[in-house]
């Protein structure tokens, strides 16, 4: 059968080459050393000397469906005031929502903030233990959080995988993961541990700025070559 004079021509597909992830995560890191963008939330604040677990998990807690730009605000705020569980224990819960307003949510976050500081005082006389059993029985806080916090704070090696994260290493054809909770757990399994941590510092500006949600500016990305391009059917 002769094809229809109005049919379009199918556009080749590009030839990939193999994944190699060492070759991806120097070219991402050079890329976002390039274009000079801003860190990724927790490890700004962390580079500003909130260093602590207690600081870094509240934070994480406030970026919670919240934008870097909107947490910082909202994190240095709040730091200003109180830093330590004991001085935020001592804040009524309208206080810290006063000061963590910009945030999604942030009645609900001031509430669970207030309780893990009073709780940390309490049961673990004001030191917030490196243990991901202790993080992850707060309310509120998850596996992204715990292991960001536990990773930036205590040198612990962990995988905070977030939207980002998630979205990117399916993206890339690197896993094939439905939810970020199985995306950790794959990437628990393939991803040479000396990324695990610097994976999320990485993909998020990468995510922000490159490998986006909405049309992927691919044309311009260093790993092209290599990415698998997975449910991408527009780009830049």
């Amino acid at each position: 059968m002769i094809a229809s004079s109005l049919e379009k021509p199918r556009a080749k597909r590009q030839r990939k080459e193999p994944f190699d992830i060492d070759a991806v995560m120097d070219r991402v890191r050079r890329s976002i050393a390039d274009q000079g963008v801003p860190d990724a939330a927790m490890f700004a604040l962390a580079s500003e000397g909130y260093t602590s677990l207690f600081e870094q998990l509240v934070a994480c807690i406030i970026s919670i469906r919240t934008r870097d730009e909107t947490m910082l605000t909202c994190a240095r705020r709040l730091f200003a005031r109180a830093r330590t569980p004991a001085a935020i224990a001592a804040l009524p819960a309208r206080s810290i929502d006063a000061l963590i307003h910009q945030s999604a949510f942030h009645e609900a976050k001031a509430n669970q903030i207030r309780e893990i500081a009073r709780r940390v005082v309490a049961d673990f006389d004001s030191e917030l233990p490196c243990s991901f059993d202790v993080l992850t029985s707060f309310k509120g806080v998850g596996p992204k959080c715990a292991n960001l916090a536990l990773g930036i704070a205590c040198g612990e090696t962990r995988i905070g995988v977030d939207v980002h994260v998630w979205r990117i290493t399916n993206r890339w054809g690197y896993v094939a993961a439905p939810t970020p909770e199985q995306a950790m757990r794959a990437l628990e399994h393939k991803l040479p541990k000396q990324y695990w941590l610097e994976i999320n510092r990485l993909l998020v500006p990468f995510g922000k700025h490159v490998c986006t949600g909405r049309l992927p500016k691919c044309s311009t990305c260093p790993v092209l070559s290599m990415c698998r391009q997975v449910g991408v059917t527009e780009s830049r």
